[in-house]
């Protein structure tokens, strides 16, 4: 069940990062989800790190630093994607 929940986490956070950021982004939704779950793990880290990961009630510091971290990493490799394609479209 834990892997579903990181999926589905994974989706919602990327696609949040992705309306967040201006501009057209070009990753499919497969990777965008990748993406997402990344920015989730990160974001759990820099709850724990900052001593905030388990709280009462609802966790909203530990849901913006995976945002935050989500945005990050979607704006990151969706330049990595796009270069990646832009230089195989090149070289052909």
């Amino acid at each position: 069940m834990g892997w579903l929940w990181a999926i589905i986490v994974g989706f919602v956070l990327g696609l949040i990062a992705k309306a967040i950021i201006p501009g057209k982004q070009h990753s499919p939704l497969w990777l965008v989800t990748i993406f997402g779950i990344i920015g989730a793990i990160i974001g759990n880290a820099l709850a724990r790190g900052f001593g905030i990961a388990a709280t009462s009630g609802i966790d909203w510091g530990r849901h913006i630093l995976q945002l935050a971290a989500a945005v990050v990493v979607v704006f990151l490799g969706d330049m990595a994607y796009t270069s990646l394609k832009g230089g195989r479209r090149e070289r052909a």
